[in-house]
């Protein structure tokens, strides 16, 4: 497959074009672009340019505005809630970000609700800043109802990510960002584009049958990983980031969707945790602790969670990165 390489400028540069000319304000346009560039940056190609199709028909369908300014409720010492308006969700992130980390700061622990946003990026790009910023944190999403339940065959959850970051000082954070169902959703659109069989632990289709078939899997349901383990935190995904803040399953941002195709319309959970507000003044000793995990995970030969990433960030920040050339002319017809 053909591809053209871009420069990191070079795809923000893209995508902030296609973003403003289909009617997304510059606040907008820069929080998601950010999170466009930094998956891209990081080999993270499910979550980079490629969304950008999913945000630009959620702005032509009018599920999306564009020029939603995100509102925040102090609503608790311990506690914010912010009203995306049905904007995007990265912006909604970023202006909570700072008091999110100023009740944390004070209270020991904090939770930020992200109300009313479309949701198409990684929750790495969340929890990460907070990690690098001295915080533990974990964040939760559900989706678009698209995984079956283990042991059934109709899709009910949303692949319902959760991401977690450990501060290291000196060096990159401890993150995980991952599904509950077998794959990201993304990855099977990418294979269906590329026109690559799947594997078949990964979905069914819509009779319930296995299938490598990129296109019956869409068709059909995604299934969770380790069957009733990755089931139950779906479930716990839905609750938390939804009924708890007052939002929506998976399946009630599915019908609003209304076979469009744009991205979920739902919340999100951002919990952060000081780790002085429990050790005070022994908070390296037992990073220090944590870092002799860390080197016992790392001295048998694994590799921890975002390593991959993190090498790819310094590869791409002089060599670019490959984007399908379908993909690109897709993109630029867009503007």
């Amino acid at each position: 497959m053909s591809a053209k390489v871009l420069t990191l400028g070079e795809v923000g540069a893209l995508s902030d074009r296609i973003l403003v000319a289909n009617g997304v304000s510059a606040p907008q346009a820069g929080a998601v672009t950010r999170t466009i560039v930094a998956a891209e940056r990081d080999h993270c190609q499910s979550h980079g340019l490629y969304r950008l199709l999913g945000y630009v028909r959620s702005m032509r369908r009018n599920q999306a505005d564009g020029h939603a300014v995100p509102e925040v409720s102090d609503i608790a010492p311990s506690l914010l809630r912010i009203d995306a308006k049905r904007g995007f969700a990265p912006l909604a992130f970023e202006t909570g970000l700072p008091l999110l980390v100023e009740k944390t700061r004070r209270q020991g622990i904090a939770a930020m609700a992200i109300n009313h946003c479309l949701h198409f990026s990684a929750l790495w790009a969340e929890v990460e800043p907070l990690a690098d910023d001295g915080l533990v944190a974990l964040a939760l999403t559900p989706s678009h109802s698209w995984v079956a339940p283990a042991g059934g065959r109709k899709p009910i959850f949303g692949t319902n990510p959760i991401a977690f970051g450990w501060p290291r000082p000196g060096r990159e954070p401890f993150v995980f960002d991952f599904a509950t169902s077998a794959v990201a959703r993304g990855e099977i659109e990418l294979h269906r584009r590329a026109g690559k069989p799947i594997p078949a632990d990964w979905a069914i289709d819509k009779d319930g049958n296995p299938t490598t078939d990129a296109a019956a899997a869409l068709d059909g349901a995604m299934l969770t990983f380790g069957g009733h383990k990755g089931s139950a935190l779906a479930a716990m995904v839905e609750l938390l980031a939804g009924p708890l803040i007052g939002d929506l399953l998976s399946t009630e941002s599915q019908k609003i969707d209304n076979q469009v195709g744009g991205p979920p319309y739902h919340g999100e959970l951002i919990i952060a945790i000081d780790p002085a507000g429990f050790l005070g003044a022994n908070v390296a000793d037992h990073q220090a602790r944590a870092e002799t995990l860390f080197s016992g995970i790392i001295d048998q030969g694994a590799r921890l969670p975002s390593q991959r990433r993190y090498d790819a960030r310094k590869i791409t920040a002089t060599a670019g990165v490959p984007v399908p050339s379908a993909l690109y002319y897709e993109l630029v017809a867009l503007i």
